[in-house]
């Protein structure tokens, strides 16, 4: 993917471009600007490094509704976590906690369990959702 961003950064010259991995945004004042990059990019990706963009998953949105990345809900001003991603941790610390009391679990296992979790909530603005897993969680 380093081709990609190159391309990007030198021939689009595209400022606004974060990276993760397979996953990417770029962001634009004007939503004509970002349609009409979109088939450069599919014929760069096609053509250089044999991919494709998942249909179901390119989107043009405006910033202030906010964009899904990486298990976050990236908004101007703040990050949230993602509804999926706060449902599925508090249904692990609870799997974790009820192996703990039926004695098949470790008091270890749960609390790095749940020092993994408070450390991905410490990237938004989560302070409600993490105090409320320490109080519940917290053996």
């Amino acid at each position: 993917m380093n081709e990609f961003d190159q391309w990007v950064k030198h021939e689009l010259k595209i400022k606004n471009y974060v990276r993760y991995t397979d996953d990417f945004i770029l962001l634009s004042d004007t939503r004509s600007y970002l349609e009409g990059l979109l088939p450069s990019i599919e014929q760069f990706l096609h053509d250089n490094l044999s991919l494709t963009l998942h249909p179901n998953k390119t989107t043009i949105r405006p910033f202030h509704q906010g964009t899904d990345f990486l298990g976050y809900i990236i908004f101007p001003h703040h990050r949230l976590v993602r509804t999926r991603t706060k449902q599925r941790m508090i249904r692990r610390l609870r799997m974790r906690m009820q192996e703990y009391y039926d004695g098949v679990g470790e008091v270890d296992s749960l609390h790095q369990s749940l020092q993994s979790y408070l450390g991905v909530l410490s990237h938004a603005n989560t302070c409600t959702l993490s105090n409320m897993l320490k109080n519940q969680f917290w053996v």
